[in-house]
């Protein structure tokens, strides 16, 4: 079969243009320190994952009673969304000790024990981390408020003076992410930098407290076993709020390490520091960044003496578009390799809306914006044609699947969720929602507690209603029901990662020649992904049919499918 071209995003590969040889079977044995290059990570949102004890909401030691259920599942980490005390102002993102477990998630002890069952079954453990914002019921920010303007305690925070003649404007017109000023006032005056809620004071960190205090952090948990990080807004940390500050509509153009609160090159200094602790554990500690930069600005990020990794999350806003897969596929490859890093692929998480939903609602993605709140918005749930978006999200799943680089799920895709939009006003939790009076839905629909069995009350997440309502359609997609069903969502799953680990190999895709509408590649070993973008059939290679995504119609590809085979003979590796 004729090719175009061969990319590589493996370090030796990338010097050497000719290492691989693709007519020869190539296996794959990271060593340790390299282990999240290629992994499959899982992300459970604990508040929403199982239920042990009772009272709605998900904890520690649910997750520790369906350990034996993501190792069956075929992952390679676990990456836990916070944990941390916190008053549940934005999902747990406000937290009030970044040391210490949520109450009513656990104990320190049962993280430890969570952690322990995890390695026993080969997993690894990341947590996130959040550094841009604490809660404002942290120790720093209760004793800001008690001591008075220009006090060590105050400089940890982003605190400024307000404008006019008695202080009662902001410092400046700023909008924060989830709506609303960005600012709010104290009562003696002085003004607080949240560019999220108002729970969410943003943290100084030209302070050195501040930065020491995270080195800590840091090695806290990497020294209970953790072995890996994901940061959350990892560009916003470090700002410029020179006098005088912009307005909003003078606020520079984001993407060129000038403006003065995203992405500046000053927060890699943090990140160089952040690497010293990594690397100082054997196997070092690895790092992906959330940064909603341009794809110019990422590789930075996961550079080696940065945090080694950065979410790519350019698949999770396009189109269903075999252009688009292939263009965001070829860059991004390209990006890892100036990185020195490997890519990552999402097409789901806890902030966006489903994607078998997304792509139900006339195949679209969430269009591209430097405003992840706007993202959120732009997917309609209720208007969707959920088999079309199950038959191209499990299209897309495989596609990602095959990719070199890692991967990161979401939990509950495997299981071919849906956004949840039955959700009334007066249940809803998250503060986009009240910040913007409704107009932007908010995040709960992608968050609401996982269908286990067929049990009331909770669809065995647990022995109480859960903290956000379960739909009635939840009954066709729990874990019990697709188990047994092979042609079930779960079920592929599983098949996939299982082939994954077997077919593993270099970090390198050979791209081939192929008809409009259809991505098509070949890994180092000789197998190949091929999927049909529609609307038209595909005819199907020769050769021995490893998994699809749907089933063939007259022995060709059809619309909105994913194929992975292995050529029936040697001099079809060409």
């Amino acid at each position: 079969m004729s090719t175009e071209a061969t990319v590589s995003t493996a370090p030796e590969a990338a010097s050497n243009a000719e290492s691989a040889s693709y007519a020869e079977s190539t296996s794959y044995a990271p060593a340790a320190a390299d282990w999240w290059r290629q992994a499959v990570v899982y992300q459970v949102y604990p508040r929403s994952f199982a239920d042990s004890d009772g009272n709605g909401i998900g904890d520690l030691n649910g997750i520790r009673s369906r350990v034996d259920y993501l190792a069956g599942l075929g992952v390679d980490a676990v990456w836990l969304s916070p944990f941390y005390p916190s008053a549940l102002a934005d999902g747990g993102y406000d937290v009030d000790d970044y040391r210490d477990v949520a109450p009513e998630l656990g104990t320190l002890a049962d993280f430890d024990a969570l952690t322990a069952d995890l390695h026993a079954r080969g997993l690894r453990m990341i947590v996130d981390i959040v550094p841009n914002h604490t809660s404002n019921r942290h120790a720093w920010f209760v004793e800001a408020l008690a001591s008075p303007p220009g006090s060590p305690a105050r400089d940890r925070y982003i605190f400024r003076d307000g404008l006019g003649e008695d202080g009662s404007v902001p410092p400046s017109d700023w909008q924060s992410f989830f709506g609303g000023p960005a600012w709010t006032r104290l009562p003696d005056g002085q003004w607080y930098l949240h560019l999220f809620a108002p729970e969410q004071p943003d943290l100084n960190w030209d302070n050195a407290e501040v930065r020491a205090d995270f080195l800590t952090t840091l090695r806290f948990w990497s020294d209970r076993g953790v072995d890996g990080f994901r940061v959350d807004v990892a560009s916003m940390l470090v700002k410029d709020l020179s006098e005088p500050l912009p307005t909003q509509a003078e606020l520079p153009n984001f993407g060129d390490g000038l403006h003065p609160l995203r992405d500046r090159d000053e927060v890699h200094e943090v990140y160089a520091g952040w690497r010293e602790v990594f690397n100082s554990y054997d196997p070092p500690r690895m790092a992906v960044a959330e940064a909603w930069v341009p794809t110019h600005r990422r590789p930075r990020y996961a550079s080696p003496d940065g945090l080694g990794q950065a979410f790519n999350f350019d698949l999770l806003t396009a189109p269903w578009s075999a252009d688009q897969f292939r263009n965001v596929i070829t860059e991004n490859l390209a990006l890892a390799t100036a990185s020195g890093s490997s890519t990552t692929w999402v097409l789901s998480n806890h902030d966006v809306v489903r994607h078998a939903t997304r792509y139900g609602n006339q195949g679209h993605g969430l269009a591209p914006t430097d405003d992840p709140v706007e993202l959120l918005a732009r997917a309609n749930p209720e208007t969707q044609d959920r088999a079309l978006g199950a038959r191209r999200a499990r299209a897309a799943t495989l596609l990602l699947l095959a990719l070199p680089g890692s991967t990161y799920l979401y939990q509950g895709e495997e299981l071919g969720l849906f956004e949840v939009p039955e959700i009334a006003p007066d249940q809803r939790q998250d503060p986009q929602f009240f910040r913007t009076g409704g107009t932007a839905i908010g995040r709960d629909g992608c968050r609401v507690p996982l269908p286990w069995t067929d049990e009331d009350p909770s669809y065995g997440f647990g022995d109480a209603a859960p903290h956000l309502p379960q739909p009635d359609w939840f009954a066709d997609y729990t874990v019990a029901a697709e188990s047994t069903d092979p042609d079930s969502s779960l079920s592929l799953y599983r098949t996939a990662l299982r082939l994954r680990r077997e077919l593993q190999d270099i970090e390198a895709l050979t791209w081939c020649e192929s008809g409009p509408g259809v991505v098509h590649f070949r890994r180092p070993n000789g197998w190949h992904s091929l999927t049909n973008f529609g609307p038209a059939s595909v005819s199907l290679p020769d050769g021995e049919i490893l998994l699809t995504s749907a089933p063939l119609t007259d022995d060709k590809i059809p619309a909105n499918t994913t194929v992975w085979w292995r050529p029936a003979g040697p001099s079809q590796q060409h």
